[in-house]
């Protein structure tokens, strides 16, 4: 399901060749969920954007709101790379070969590639915090009520979320158990923790003590 409408709560998907390109590219590679998924994110980090009074680029906004999450396609779950790392090559992949300015991939990279990293893209250029900002908003809920239920409704009206806490978490299940040693140090050991059963994390003090260092 896809929708012909590119405005709501006041913002406007850039009406760009990179951006029509890349919704067909994503909407064809991705589940639904995950197609809507990136849409909302691009809406949200845009208000959040604006709540913020921060200047930022829309088009390099929406790459990276688009392709945050492709990493978790079956066919990386071999890669033995963090599927931030496989979405922010995807998308560098795809900027390259369209001839972007190298800043545009490096900020739209750099935005992907943190995306689940707390602490640090908000401190980035504006671009790289608000794909964080607006994944935060989507999935954690994190300033639930710094956007207005209007336009929250009317967001989610053109991009539905039904049921979305379990599947998106089925979803990032799906996409990492595959690998489960590019979790260590972030969120996602927390998923495979929940879901997959006989999941370790890895521990960082484990690692200090038993490295190859005699003391």
């Amino acid at each position: 399901m896809t929708t012909t409408r590119q405005t709501a709560a006041g913002v406007t998907v850039p009406d760009t060749k990179l951006a029509r390109e890349a919704t067909e590219l994503v909407r064809d590679c991705t589940t639904e969920l995950v197609y809507h998924h990136s849409r909302r994110v691009f809406w949200f980090g845009s208000l959040q954007g604006r709540n913020r009074g921060l200047s930022f680029d829309p088009e390099l906004l929406y790459l990276g709101a688009m392709f945050h999450d492709v990493g978790l396609n079956p066919q990386f779950s071999g890669s033995g790379r963090r599927f931030e790392v496989d979405s922010a090559d995807e998308a560098r992949r795809y900027l390259q070969g369209r001839g972007a300015p190298e800043d545009s991939i490096r900020r739209v990279w750099t935005a992907i590639a943190l995306h689940t990293t707390p602490g640090i893209p908000e401190f980035m250029e504006p671009e790289v915090a608000l794909v964080t900002a607006g994944v935060e908003y989507d999935v954690l809920g994190i300033g639930y009520h710094d956007i207005g239920a209007a336009d929250r409704a009317e967001i989610t009206a053109l991009h539905p979320r039904p049921d979305f806490k379990r599947r998106i978490l089925e979803t990032f299940t799906e996409g990492i158990a595959p690998k489960p040693a590019t979790t260590f140090g972030n969120v996602k050991a927390d998923v495979l923790e929940r879901f997959v059963p006989g999941f370790r994390r890895g521990n960082f003090v484990d690692v200090i003590e038993n490295s190859d260092w005699p003391e």
